[in-house]
């Protein structure tokens, strides 16, 4: 464990070197944890891979009460895995045509589509991260079979609910955006709504299952195939 100053009234928490099972464990307890402990003081709190950032209010409390705070709730995390995530499952409409590289990606991975749609759909992903967008959540880890390197040349604009992956990654885009990720289907889910509560439908700790799902279920589900 380590503290960082990232300015006048934020520090961060490096809770490991990589992101991997182990250490998203213990951040997704210090996140929850620190919630409880420092609530009243804290402006906003962002779990990472290997990191949580604590934003707290400088007229409630100062940089050592943060750290005695941090340093508290650092004695009472468990080693255990943590049952606090949901496993949220999300439909993905898989093909060419909600996909432009998923004929591709299986050619590279020597499978066919068919084969790279069951290997998707049969893991379980954590949500290790949100960022870069609003909702974008980085899940994973994705089998070996169908880790596929980002695009040399990325996208200018990726529909929003483009389902992708990039190597260990994979991830639906949460609106219209530059995007050099490997794309296998469209997800007719939202995952980022202003107007809703709550305004994603993800949270850092949950786990993730995608379901396939028919051309018409897309469609009756909400989902279009423009780049809307």
């Amino acid at each position: 464990m380590r503290i960082e100053v990232a300015g006048e009234n934020a520090l961060i928490l490096y809770l490991g070197e990589h992101g991997e099972p182990g250490t998203a464990n213990r951040v997704e307890q210090a996140a929850r944890l620190l919630k409880q402990e420092l609530g009243d003081c804290l402006v906003d709190l962002v779990p990472s891979y290997a990191s949580v950032l604590l934003i707290f209010d400088m007229f409630r409390c100062d940089h050592l009460h943060i750290r005695a705070g941090i340093r508290k709730v650092m004695n009472e995390l468990s080693d255990e895995a943590s049952e606090e995530g949901r496993i949220v499952t999300l439909p993905v409409f898989y093909g060419t045509e909600a996909g432009a590289d998923l004929e591709q990606l299986a050619r590279n991975a020597g499978l066919t589509t068919e084969e790279v749609i069951q290997i998707h759909t049969a893991g379980e992903y954590r949500v290790y991260a949100i960022g870069f967008a609003p909702g974008f959540a980085y899940l994973g880890d994705v089998d070996e079979r169908i880790a596929a390197p980002r695009l040399s040349t990325p996208r200018q604009r990726v529909p929003r609910g483009a389902v992708g992956i990039a190597d260990r990654q994979t991830a639906i885009y949460p609106a219209v955006s530059p995007g050099g990720w490997n794309l296998i289907g469209r997800c007719p889910q939202r995952m980022f709504d202003p107007d809703a509560q709550p305004t994603m439908p993800v949270q850092v700790g949950d786990r993730v299952r995608f379901e396939s799902i028919s051309r018409d279920d897309f469609f009756s589900l909400g989902g279009t195939l423009d780049d809307a």
